[in-house]
């Protein structure tokens, strides 16, 4: 009985992991998109800006 518990344990932390590394994956790829358009953002405003003198 003692196994079970143990194989059920290590199991649901395995889990509770693999979950909490695709999360994070998503996170930063989420906020390296936000990243990379702000910057375009800016890059573009400031082109334009400087094609309007």
């Amino acid at each position: 009985m003692i196994h079970l518990s143990v194989a059920l344990g290590r199991f649901f932390e395995a889990l509770f992991y693999a979950i909490l590394r695709v999360a994070g994956g998503i996170a930063v790829s989420v906020i390296g998109i936000a990243l990379l358009g702000g910057a375009a953002f800016l890059v573009a405003r400031l082109l334009l800006a400087r094609g309007r003198r």
